[in-house]
C-alpha cells in the first residue's frame, strides 16, 4: 500500500510540477514538443522526401522473392501442365489482359487456378521474370514464343523489344521468315525493314531455303520492284528458275506470270540465246513465247521497243535518261553546243560530249537503239551525225540525199526515217530511210502533203506525221500514216487543231501530242482512229520536245507565246492523268532535240 501511495503522490507531484512549468496533459500538446516561428527560420520550411526508383525496385524484388517462396500468392497460372504461383495484383499491374481477367466479373477472377492455352511454359516463365523484375533474357531461340506471349498478354513494351531484337538479327538466311512472322502479327515497321533488306541482299537471299518457300505473289513482289539490287538481270532469271524447280510440277504452270516481271530484253544476247531460249520449261510453255519474241525484237530494235521489261534496274548501273541536244536560249540567239542528260529519278543533269558543228539550227534528232542521230539543219543541211553512247563520242555518217531543216526524224522497225522539212525555198514531201548496217539513205514514198515542223512518231508498226506547216502562213491538221510493208501513205483522223512546231511520242500503243502554242495535250488511238484531249500544260508553248522515260511522258523547254524561252520540265503520267512541273533545265532552250537512252554510270552504284 505504501508503495502505491508513494506512487500516487509522485504522480500528483509530477502533475503539479508540470503545471508549474506550463506543460499541458492534452493529446495535442504531447505531439508538439516545440514551436518554430517562421520569422526566424533560416532553412527550408518543408521537405518532400523520395527514395526514387530504388523504392519501387525494392518492393518489386520483394514480390519476386514472395513468388519464389510462394508467399502471399493468390492465383496459380497453369501452362503446359506447369504451375506458376503468382499475385493477381502484380499481374494486373503489368498486363491489361490479366487486369481484364481479374478486375471484371469473369469466372477466372474467383478461381485459384487458371489454365492458359496457346503459350509455351518457357515463354510464360520469361513473361513472369519480366513482370516481377523488369528484366528478361531474349535469345534467338525464345524471341518468337516470347513475342507471341507478350502479344497475348498485351505487354506492348516487351513486344517492341522483341521486334527490335528480330530486326538486329536480319540475315539473308532468315529475312524472309522474319518478314512472314512480321506480317502474321501486323508488325508493319519490321515487315518493311525485312522487305528492304531482302531487296538489297537479293542475290544472297535466293540461295537459302526460305526463298523456295515464298508463294508466287511474294516472289513477284520482289522481282517486279525497280529497287531490287542485282548486278545483272541474269540473276533475276536464275532466281525465278531456281524457285520453279523447287516444286517444278506445280510451279511450271506459273512460269509465264513470273517471267512477265523478268526483264528478258535486257539479258545479255548470248545468255538469252544459249540459256533462256533453249530452256525446256520455257519451250514447253506457249504462253512464254510472246515474251521471248519481245526480247528478240528488243535485241534488234533497241529502245524503239518500250515496255516495263525494257526499263533497266538502277542497281545494274544503267538508268533511263533523257538527253537534250542543242537548241538555243532565245530567238535569234546563238545555237548551243551542249548535249546534256537528265535522270528523272535523281533529278541530276550531266554533260555529255558536245555536238559538233553546233552553229547549225533547226535540225532533227532521234534515238537509234541506244545511240542518237542528228540530221540536217540550216548549215550543212545534208550532214548526219551519230552519238555513240557507250563511247561518248560523235561520228559523222552518210549524208542525206536531200538537204533540209525544220524536218523530223523517227525510228520505225530499226530504220531511221527523215520526214519533210524545208530546203530554203520549198516545203518538202520527200522521205528518206537510213539503214545503219549499210550506212545508206534511200528514198521512200513521199508524203501526201509537204510539211515542215510536224510531229513525227512511230506506233503499231507505222510512221505517223501529224500537222506541220504546208507554207509560211497556214498549219495542217492532217495525220499522214506510212506503212513500210506497202511503201505507201494514207490519211487518218485529223488532229483537233491545226498546228505546227509540235512534238509527238508513242506509249503503250497510243500517241501523245503537245506544243504548237497550245496548252493542250492530245492523245490519239491509232487502232480506233480517234483523238481525245487528255490534259493541259501550264502555259502555251511551241518548239518543245517530248520523250518517254520510266513509263511517263516528259515535255522539256520550248517557246512561249511572247517569245520567251522556258527551262521547265513537265511530267505527264497517263495512268493518273496528272501533269506536274518536276525539274528545271540547266538553261532555257527551244528548237532542241530530245530522246531517251539507257546510260551506264559505274560510279552511281557501290555494293
Amino acid at each position: 500500500m505504501g508503495i502505491q501511495k508513494q506512487g500516487h503522490n509522485s504522480e500528483i507531484l509530477n502533475k503539479s510540477n508540470r503545471e508549474e512549468l506550463g506543460v499541458s496533459d492534452s493529446p495535442d500538446a504531447k505531439t508538439k514538443d516545440f514551436e518554430m516561428n517562421p520569422k526566424y527560420l533560416k532553412g527550408r520550411e518543408y521537405f518532400n522526401f523520395s527514395s526514387g526508383s530504388s523504392h519501387a525496385e525494392n518492393i518489386l524484388q520483394l514480390f519476386s522473392d514472395f513468388r519464389d517462396k510462394k508467399l502471399f500468392t493468390d492465383v496459380i497460372i497453369c501452362v503446359e501442365g506447369q504451375e506458376f504461383p503468382c499475385h493477381r495484383a502484380v499481374l494486373s499491374a503489368c498486363s491489361s489482359y490479366f487486369r481484364a481477367m481479374f478486375c471484371n466479373d469473369h469466372r477466372e477472377s474467383r478461381e485459384m487456378q487458371i489454365e492458359i492455352n496457346g503459350v509455351f511454359a518457357d515463354a510464360m516463365e520469361c513473361i513472369l521474370q519480366y513482370v516481377y523484375t523488369g528484366k528478361v533474357k531474349i535469345t534467338t531461340d525464345n524471341v518468337q514464343n516470347l513475342f507471341e506471349a507478350s502479344s497475348l498478354f498485351q505487354i506492348d513494351v516487351l513486344c517492341d523489344v522483341c521486334a527490335n531484337f528480330l530486326e538486329e538479327q536480319l540475315d539473308p538466311c532468315n529475312c524472309l521468315g522474319i518478314q512472314r512472322f512480321a506480317n502474321t502479327h501486323s508488325l508493319k515497321t519490321l515487315s518493311a525493314k525485312c522487305h528492304t533488306f531482302a531487296l538489297q541482299a537479293f542475290e544472297d537471299v535466293t540461295q537459302h531455303e526460305e526463298f523456295l518457300e515464298l508463294d508466287k505473289n511474294e516472289l513477284i513482289d520482289y522481282i517486279c520492284n525497280d529497287e531490287l539490287i542485282v548486278t545483272k538481270e541474269e540473276m533475276v532469271f536464275e532466281a525465278v528458275m531456281r524457285w520453279v524447280h523447287g516444286a517444278v510440277e506445280h510451279r511450271k504452270l506459273l512460269l509465264h506470270d513470273l517471267l512477265t516481271h523478268v526483264r528478258l530484253p535486257l539479258l545479255n544476247p548470248n545468255y538469252f540465246i544459249h540459256t533462256v531460249e533453249v530452256n525446256h520449261l520455257i519451250q514447253n510453255s506457249p504462253e512464254c513465247h510472246q515474251l521471248l519474241h519481245e526480247a528478240r525484237r528488243y535485241h534488234i530494235l533497241g529502245n524503239e521497243l518500250m515496255s516495263p521489261r525494257t526499263r533497266p534496274r538502277r542497281s545494274t548501273g544503267y538508268s533511263e535518261v533523257i538527253v537534250v541536244v542543242g537548241g538555243y536560249e532565245r530567238p535569234g540567239g546563238f545555237n548551243l553546243p551542249y548535249t546534256e542528260c537528265y535522270d528523272p529519278v535523281t533529278g541530276e543533269w550531266k554533260s555529255l560530249a558536245k555536238l559538233p558543228e553546233f552553229t547549225k539550227s533547226e535540225y532533227a534528232v532521234c534515238a537509234l537503239k541506244n545511240d542518237i542521230l542528228v540530221s540536217g539543219g540550216r548549215i550543212n543541211s545534208r550532214d548526219v551525225w551519230i552519238y555513240y553512247s557507250q563511247l561518248n563520242i560523235w561520228i559523222r555518217v552518210a549524208p542525206l540525199n536531200k538537204g533540209r531543216w525544220r524536218h523530223k526524224m523517227a525510228v520505225l522497225l530499226g530504220k531511221v526515217y527523215v520526214v519533210g522539212g524545208y530546203d530554203g525555198q520549198n516545203r518538202l514531201n520527200s522521205v528518206e530511210c537510213y539503214d545503219s548496217f549499210s550506212n545508206r539513205w534511200t528514198e521512200v514514198a513521199p508524203l501526201k502533203e509537204a510539211v515542215s515542223s510536224p510531229a513525227v512518231t512511230s506506233c503499231i508498226g507505222k510512221l505517223f506525221v501529224i500537222g506541220g506547216g504546208p507554207d509560211d502562213n497556214t498549219c495542217s491538221n492532217k495525220v499522214q500514216v506510212y506503212d513500210p510493208e506497202i511503201n505507201s501513205w494514207l490519211l487518218c483522223a485529223a488532229i483537233p487543231v491545226a498546228k505546227r512546231c509540235i512534238a509527238a511520242v508513242s506509249l503503250n500503243n497510243m500517241i501523245y501530242v503537245a506544243g504548237g502554242l497550245t496548252k493542250a495535250v492530245y492523245c490519239y488511238d491509232p487502232v480506233e482512229d480517234y483523238w481525245m484531249h487528255v490534259q493541259n500544260t501550264f502555259s502555251q508553248q511551241d518548239n518543245c520536245s517530248m520523250s518517254i522515260c520510266n513509263g511517263k511522258i516528259y515535255i522539256l523547254g520550248g517557246r512561249r507565246e511572247n517569245g520567251d524561252v522556258t527551262d521547265t520540265v513537265l511530267c505527264y503520267d497517263p495512268e493518273t492523268s496528272i501533269i506536274s512541273k518536276v525539274a528545271v533545265m540547266p538553261r532555257p532552250v527551244s528548237y532542241h532535240g530530245c530522246v531517251t537512252i539507257h546510260r551506264y554510270d559505274e560510279k552511281c552504284f557501290k555494293f
